[in-house]
């Protein structure tokens, strides 16, 4: 096992765990206005990565490939529509159920693999995938409505990853692409707030402009991380450490926050907690066996 690789994972779902407590001391700015900074300090902050690392090469070919733009629009954005929904579920309050939208990922991510790239699951795994939806109809039917928070984040970040899957670019350079095919209308509504008086960015308090100008920082350190740590471990691995993130949200949510956790919440969220339980040891078990099974075929 490769520590330094497990050390960058660990580190980079730490820093998407603790996200809400980033979000939350400035819930006072608009979610659309958090939103924009953090497409447009992105943008600067991957420039200047690829400034010191002096990797151009790729954005000629890339502009001039029709299919590779269209394919970065549209990761663009469903990330855009991924960060807004989970800067406003934060901070109207509904940490919890953004976590439950990070924990049901996973088993819509491998859903997509099997209706896009013809991906075949085993029996495991699609108990897996129908306890997790019992729990997501459990609470539809409690509730009276669908916890869209939850499925629009887990369907949003699925379909983008997808598309990365798939897509002709690297870790940074994709991210370069997409923050600059964001940074338009982002910068463009950000001069429009400042325009119209209605900016918070240089008119609140000094901790509020920081936070705001650190959301770039903030947004890609923990990608660039998770990329450096995925490519040093083994993906069963970063697999289990994916619920670092969204354990993290849930126990901010709920013990510093006191967001509700109710008796039908706890019923829903266990399903779905069997679920990735089941999900997770199934791929264990499975990707300890097959060494096993090689060496008695061999």
């Amino acid at each position: 096992m490769n520590n330094k690789g497990m050390l960058y994972a660990i580190a980079a779902y730490g820093m998407w765990g603790l996200f809400p407590l980033y979000w939350k001391t400035i819930q006072h700015v608009p979610a659309l206005e958090i939103l924009s900074h953090r497409m447009a300090w992105s943008l600067l902050f991957v420039l200047g990565l690829l400034v010191v690392r002096r990797r151009w090469a790729w954005l000629r070919t890339a502009v001039h490939t029709p299919r590779t733009i269209l394919l970065f629009i549209a990761s663009a954005l469903l990330l855009s529509l991924n960060w807004f929904v989970y800067i406003w579920g934060v901070n109207a309050g509904h940490i919890v159920e953004t976590s439950l939208g990070y924990f049901i990922n996973p088993l819509v991510s491998v859903l997509m693999g099997v209706f896009f790239l013809g991906e075949s699951l085993r029996r495991g795994q699609w108990v897996a995938i129908g306890l997790a939806a019992l729990g997501v109809i459990y609470l539809t039917v409690r509730f009276g409505a669908l916890p869209w928070i939850s499925l629009t984040l887990a369907t949003s970040f699925a379909l983008y990853g997808l598309i990365r899957k798939t897509a002709p670019l690297g870790s940074l350079e994709g991210l370069s692409l997409e923050t600059a095919l964001m940074f338009f209308p982002a910068f463009g509504y950000l001069v429009y707030l400042e325009w119209t008086g209605t900016a918070a960015f240089g008119h609140v308090d000094l901790l509020t402009t920081v936070l705001l100008a650190f959301a770039g920082v903030a947004t890609a350190v923990p990608l660039l991380l998770f990329a450096a740590g995925a490519r040093r471990i083994k993906l069963a691995t970063v697999g289990i450490l994916q619920y670092i993130a969204p354990t993290l949200q849930f126990l901010i949510g709920v013990l510093i926050y006191h967001e509700p956790f109710t008796m039908d919440r706890l019923i829903g969220f266990s399903i779905i907690w069997l679920a990735l339980i089941l999900y997770s040891g199934e791929n264990i078990w499975f990707t300890r066996r097959q060494p096993r099974l090689q060496a008695v075929g061999d």
